[in-house]
């Protein structure tokens, strides 16, 4: 039988401000990305978002980003190697504190925003950040794009990774994300979602925003939490995954 994990970015609120519906999403997914301070999230929303994951048996991972709360991580920062590797280990501690806690392990990291997309295509940046999970804890799976910069550092450095797809973004004929600047670049209805997880998932294809069609084998899918009808989505993919027989599971004891 099929099997694919399911990941949600979650804890991104701050301070007063609440972000997504983590407890509903909770329960339809199977790792939780949890944001770590700096592009979202606060001491407060990571120990309670790490409780919660712990509550539902949902593998607990780390969502490290630029230090950029006005702009939720998704402007690019030209930093150093050497910054790359301090911001990420700054922030991986941080949750790690909690997950001690709580008495959970950190299972996986997946950059946020900005840091992800840049790292998918610059060598350096993609370097740092493994190094930065290779000093804190090489046993940590490092989560990015297929035929990324990310998943090339990984294999030099042999760091264990999962290929990820995102169910609600369109693909260039690269296989890159279309840049979120441009028209097309997220699907919006829950059909649309749940046909391209589908053809990800059993046929390892996807359709590009041209209309072609690419190989993508993953091995887990992303769900975005921030946005309305998130948790609608979640419930839907799993109940369609659930019609092809195909298993979800963290990828905690799979890899």
């Amino acid at each position: 039988m099929k099997q694919i994990d399911i990941n949600c970015d979650l804890g991104e609120g701050f301070g007063l401000y609440t972000i997504g519906q983590d407890e509903e999403l909770l329960s339809y997914i199977s790792s939780a990305n949890i944001a770590c301070g700096f592009h979202a999230g606060d001491p407060h929303i990571m120990n309670k978002t790490v409780a919660f994951a712990k509550q539902k048996g949902v593998s607990v991972g780390a969502h490290p980003g630029f230090y950029d709360l006005h702009g939720f991580g998704r402007r690019p920062f030209h930093l150093s190697a050497d910054e790359i590797i301090d911001i990420m280990l700054y922030q991986l501690g941080a949750l790690k504190a909690f997950c001690t806690k709580h008495e959970v392990p950190l299972v996986h990291v997946k950059p946020h925003g900005a840091l992800y997309n840049i790292a998918a295509k610059e060598p350096y940046v993609a370097k740092a950040i493994v190094s930065a999970v290779k000093q804190f804890d090489p046993t940590l799976i490092v989560y990015g794009l297929a035929n990324s910069e990310l998943i090339q550092a990984c294999v030099e450095e042999n760091i264990p990774y999962a290929i990820e797809a995102f169910i609600d973004r369109t693909y260039q004929d690269d296989g890159s994300l279309t840049p979120r600047q441009l028209e097309g670049s997220t699907l919006h209805s829950i059909d649309e979602c749940i046909q391209q997880a589908l053809s990800i998932v059993l046929k390892q294809k996807v359709t590009t925003i041209t209309g072609n069609s690419i190989p993508l084998e993953v091995d887990t899918l992303c769900i975005h939490g921030d946005h309305q009808g998130s948790v609608d989505l979640a419930r839907a993919l799993r109940e369609e995954l659930a019609t092809h027989n195909v298993i979800v599971r963290s990828l905690e004891v799979s890899i």
